[in-house]
């Protein structure tokens, strides 16, 4: 061992034998005429060692080097690894001089010192509002441990009106429209098709004239949308089709913005009814289009006012439930108006429903449960393109999936996808997450709720909140504990519970957000189906449900490839001809899904 290295061992020995409190400078092994204490020109250099005292540092923080006489050192710096990286200076003249190692210390110190001159505020508030207030209004839609607001005073007890005066909304607080404003100027650089739209047809004005009135998810992504159908000319109204899925920031954005909004996070189902009410039933204010999203809005109109089906010239309709329903009056003769199937199109059910659905039901599980998916046993009722999606993100996590269906060919689809298709009976006592994405009712009943294993998530992707009988769940004898926002146990007598999400309502947007991207394919295909329906001559269709014409489809699917610098292949004539097709499309036939 070197000489240098066993004089740098002692000298740490010796270091470790002075008390903190009485630490005396450390004498340098160098010239005396270059000695000069540096703990002079470092004024923190005393903080820092009553610091590192206080916090029980068995080090002593000792006085690092001149830093003007740091070029000196050509000095080379040595680590002896049998002293846990101990370091030595080692002069040229041979003389060995201990490392400053506290100048990390003393760097440690200052730093916590500005860590501790930030606003305490949030930390001094319990685990349940750790969350910046900002925060959580920004993620109103995604599952946080308290409601997005303090205020617990109900919006239809308030009285607001926005910059201009106007007071025709009803929201949470007119004070995040800032907020909101960012909100939707990001999800605008996610949404190219519909900007591109919006550039595109903002001269022709296609919608001057329409009145639509409008219940869906009120998000970011819907914000652009109503944006751009007030751009091409159109007047909106608006309420949401979920109690829980509305971004209160983007409503009060909108409400700025002069739309008539009313909605917010956390409605009552009185709530939900009169916010689509105040938005139907105004005085000198007539629709003429609707758009809707799971047929509440079209359900309400034709229960409570009829006759003003006579000036609507078309709805267009996004949700398998909704479009279930516009089927029904179909078939019994009651539908008074053309409507469009947009749920059948293939930019919304090979696109939202598959790829949105894939990524957003990790997003909502792992947010409001802390889930991990590694070896879990899930069964997905339904394999339909949202069934599809969700099997195929639980599979890639490592899950063991199951899945119902009753459809023979989409069953067939399961199987050759490597999952066991199972009835919902043979695997409730075993597994640990239960995901509905059927569009029907009572798929999980109070029976299998019963048999579920304690701690079973179980929560639903399809857009109603009937394919779980939460009523069944609501009897004396359970207990309902709200441990957080859109999270509920339910306990039964024996102590066994499960954990309700979003009170068996739709899943992504309760309890997180979805892909913006995803969502300007559907939203750009609602407008184009608005501006058919309303543009369209008389008599182009009668009162039935229609599939967007196929080469609308495409069109919006060529509006978002050059995101992805995709470029496109061109048929010659001769293969044209040989295909039987325009080069130009549609490329496939209506049926085609």
């Amino acid at each position: 061992m070197s000489v240098q290295v066993v004089a740098a061992k002692m000298a740490e020995v010796e270091l470790k034998d002075i008390p903190n409190k009485d630490l005396p400078p450390v004498p340098q092994v160098a010239p005396k005429a270059e000695e000069k204490p540096a703990v002079k020109n470092e004024p923190n250099a005393a903080a820092a060692a009553s610091e590192a005292t206080a916090s029980g540092d068995p080090s002593p923080p000792t006085p690092s080097p001149n830093p003007m006489k740091m070029p000196q050192a050509s000095a080379m710096k040595r680590t002896d690894p049998q002293q846990n990286g101990g370091e030595a200076l080692v002069n040229r003249d041979g003389t060995v001089v201990e490392a400053p190692r506290t100048v990390k210390k003393i760097q440690f110190a200052d730093q916590k010192q500005e860590f501790n001159k930030r606003p305490t505020k949030i930390g001094r508030r319990s685990l349940s509002r750790s969350i910046s207030q900002s925060s959580t209004d920004s993620y109103s839609s995604a599952a946080s441990y308290t409601d997005s607001s303090d205020d617990e005073t109900s919006p239809r007890d308030k009285q607001q009106k926005n910059s201009k005066g106007s007071s025709d909304f009803c929201i949470k607080n007119i004070k995040q429209a800032d907020f909101g404003r960012r909100e939707i100027e990001i999800a605008e650089q996610e949404m190219p098709a519909l900007m591109a739209l919006r550039k595109r047809a903002q001269g022709e004005k296609p919608l001057a004239g329409a009145k639509i009135v409008g219940c869906t998810h009120i998000t970011a992504q819907t914000a652009v949308l109503m944006e751009t159908l007030s751009a091409l000319g159109a007047q909106c109204r608006w309420a949401a089709c979920n109690i829980y899925s509305t971004q209160n920031e983007v409503a009060a954005a909108l409400a700025e913005g002069g739309f008539a909004v009313f909605a917010w996070k956390g409605e009552s189902e009185d709530d939900f009814w009169w916010c689509i009410d105040r938005c139907v039933n105004v005085e000198g204010w007539q629709p003429n289009m609707i758009l809707d999203d799971g047929g509440d809005l079209t359900h309400w109109i034709y229960k409570k006012y009829p006759n003003m089906f006579k000036k609507i010239k078309g709805i267009v309709e996004e949700s398998v439930t909704g479009v279930h329903r516009l089927y029904q009056l179909s078939k019994a003769g009651k539908l008074c108006v053309p409507a469009m199937n947009v749920n059948d199109s293939v930019t919304k059910q090979k696109f939202d429903n598959l790829y949105c659905c894939r990524e957003s039901i990790l997003d909502g599980l792992k947010r409001t449960t802390d889930v991990m998916f590694g070896g879990k046993q899930v069964v997905v009722c339904g394999y339909g393109e949202v069934g599809k999606g969700c099997c195929a993100a639980l599979k890639a996590m490592g899950s063991i999936v199951y899945v119902t269906e009753i459809d023979p060919i989409c069953a067939l689809q399961a199987c050759m996808d490597g999952f066991r298709l199972v009835k919902l009976n043979e695997v409730i006592r075993q597994v640990d997450i239960v995901i509905t994405c059927t569009g029907n009712k009572n798929v999980v009943v109070r029976e299998y709720l019963d048999r579920m294993k304690n701690g079973c998530i179980v929560c639903n992707m399809g857009h109603s909140n009937t394919e779980i009988d939460v009523a069944s769940l609501r009897t004396p004898e359970l207990t309902w504990e709200r441990v957080r926002s859109q999270v509920d146990h339910v306990i039964w007598p024996d102590g066994k519970r499960i954990v309700l999400l979003a009170e068996g309502r739709l899943l992504n947007l309760s309890c997180s957000t979805v892909p913006t991207f995803v969502l300007s394919i559907t939203a750009t295909t609602q407008a184009l189906a608005l501006i058919e329906l309303y543009n369209a001559p008389e008599g182009r269709y009668k009162q039935d449900v229609y599939l967007l014409p196929k080469k609308m489809d495409e069109y919006v699917a060529s509006l978002h490839l050059p995101t992805f610098d995709a470029h496109l292949t061109e048929l010659t004539d001769e293969q044209a001809k040989y295909l039987g097709l325009n080069k130009n499309g549609p490329f496939k036939p209506n049926y085609y899904r």
